[in-house]
């Protein structure tokens, strides 16, 4: 069983908007060292692999046809190993 920890961000050449909000509001605030925020989306998702290898190829491709979309956002991920249960 292993756990894969995602993380979904717009590209750097793609216009955040809700970011671009939430620095401005943090300016807003006084917080004012704040240079950029990047907003994203972040998934774990437990499943069943042979190895983490397995696992990783699977998570590439649920990230591809599912969670992200390939012309604006990059992802990255951790696989681990769960203990069995």
């Amino acid at each position: 069983m292993f756990l894969a920890q995602i993380h979904v961000t717009y590209k750097p050449s793609i216009l955040d908007p809700q970011g671009v909000a939430i620095k401005n509001a943090m300016h807003r605030l006084s917080f004012n060292e704040v240079d950029a925020v990047t907003q994203g989306k972040y998934f774990e998702v437990t499943l069943n692999a042979e190895s983490k290898d397995a696992a990783e190829q699977q998570i590439d491709s649920i990230c591809d046809t599912l969670l992200a979309n390939p012309n604006m956002e990059t992802y990255r991920y951790d696989v681990k190993e769960l203990a069995n249960q």
